[in-house]
């Protein structure tokens, strides 16, 4: 590890954004902890790395984790608060409910939990960087993302209340908010349907997870006076959540 090795905080990192962020930063010489719910995916995804299951939805696994990786690596320098889902394509009037209490749980709930317990010491300190993985979502909504939206421009509002609260402190915020990204992200919102899964891509040339990652990769990398506060990163063809340029096959 060099003398400017960070120990870099990766949520949700058994794959897409998480998985290319962890192992970008792992790269660049970085000490790691990456947590997801599947555990057994974070094995060798960087060397030396602290993995551990971890429900950022549980404030017992969050504990346990934060405990268990500033142990391993000291305490946080970097938070990518990546965790985060989209589940059906349910209407207001036609949701049961379930799937909403789902992603408000994990994608709001879960990154105000992560980050009360990590930026106290990064105040203390004089320093740290919390990142979160938003989406063109949160600023745009679209038909059948009433709460996935509303998750991701909340996401969008805590960062930008956190960059008030922690206005002089030399903490760095900031938000990485992908368009169309191909990950397992259809394939979990579809519960598993991967032939539903593969739609949102077809004829299409998205970004990859590792073209997010180099965005989150610039925002660490800056010199500590100089904070990106939001990055909107899109493929070419896309210019809004359903306006992407499809070739045909």
């Amino acid at each position: 590890m060099s003398q400017n090795s960070k120990h870099v905080l990766v949520t949700g990192a058994s794959s897409g954004i998480g998985r290319a962020t962890a192992h970008l930063q792992g790269q660049r010489g970085h000490k790691i902890s990456i947590g997801a719910r599947r555990r057994d995916r974070l094995d060798g995804l960087v060397d030396g790395a602290f993995y551990h299951e971890l429900d950022v939805t549980d404030p017992a696994s969050v504990e346990a984790f934060l405990t268990a990786a500033t142990e391993a690596h000291g305490p946080v320098d970097v938070l990518v608060n990546n965790a985060g889902l989209a589940r059906g394509v349910e209407t207001v009037a036609n949701a049961d409910g379930v799937a909403w209490r789902e992603m408000i749980e994990t994608n709001v709930v879960g990154v105000l939990e992560m980050t009360r317990r990590v930026v106290p010491s990064m105040i203390d300190r004089g320093q740290g960087h919390v990142i979160m993985v938003g989406s063109i979502a949160g600023r745009i909504a679209y038909e059948g993302g009433s709460v996935y939206c509303a998750t991701k421009a909340s996401v969008a509002k805590i960062a930008q209340t956190l960059r008030l609260e922690l206005f002089g402190t030399g903490v760095r915020v900031t938000t990485v908010d992908p368009g169309l990204t191909e990950t397992e992200f259809s394939l979990v919102r579809f519960r598993g349907d991967s032939e539903r899964a593969k739609v949102p891509y077809q004829g299409a040339n998205p970004l990859t997870p590792e073209d997010v990652s180099d965005c989150i990769d610039f925002a660490i990398s800056r010199p500590p006076h100089v904070n990106i506060d939001d990055i909107l990163v899109t493929a070419t063809d896309q210019v809004s959540p359903t306006r992407v340029y499809r070739r045909e096959e």
